[in-house]
């Protein structure tokens, strides 16, 4: 599942994130090395899936929006591995293509919040699908905070990584759904 357009450009996307916003890392050691990973977070920017492929080595399968799979930045999100999601539906086909790709041991990266956050509260209601595929395929769920602004060439963006874990009942996914929105929230409050 791994694609040789992502393995190509994701030392140069690395090194320039790296020099121009030089983020902060905590936790990456979190993120388990093999087996099926669903890396889960708040949404502030654009920029914060480049940031997740710049500071992780493993290929992350983003999960986004439709819109991107049409016109200039089709071939892009395509050589990148990326799974399209129509956000106007209950899109069963990005389900079952996020099944298969942490089936194969990959990672996903989805922003459970379906958006980019442009509210004043500090996080927004989760979609289920975050916990929905971690569940169904006994992958490890790992959440994460971005907290700062995007600012050229200085630390002022901070990401961070939380202990991992498996989700034990598929039968309470509205509930898991909640701790993990919970275990977010709680993280971004003590960094804002």
């Amino acid at each position: 599942m791994d694609t040789y357009f992502y393995k190509i450009i994701r030392p140069f996307i690395s090194f320039l994130f790296k020099i121009l916003f030089r983020p902060v890392v905590l936790g990456i050691e979190n993120i388990p090395s093999s087996g099926g990973v669903v890396l889960a977070g708040n949404h502030t920017k654009w920029l914060d899936p480049i940031a997740l492929i710049a500071i992780n080595k493993r290929q992350v399968h983003f999960l986004c929006k439709d819109e991107l799979f049409h016109g200039i930045t089709k071939p892009i999100v395509k050589a990148m591995g990326c799974i399209s999601v129509n956000r106007k539906i209950h899109d069963k086909e990005a389900l079952s293509l996020g099944y298969k790709t942490l089936e194969k041991n990959n990672v996903i990266g989805i922003f459970p919040e379906g958006t980019i956050n442009r509210s004043n509260d500090i996080i927004m209601s989760f979609k289920i699908g975050a916990v929905k595929m971690a569940s169904k395929t006994n992958s490890y769920l790992v959440p994460f905070t971005i907290t700062g602004k995007y600012k050229l060439f200085k630390k002022s963006i901070k990401i961070e990584f939380l202990k991992p874990y498996k989700i034990k009942d598929s039968k309470t996914l509205d509930d898991e759904n909640k701790k993990l929105m919970h275990i977010i929230s709680k993280n971004l409050q003590k960094n804002i």
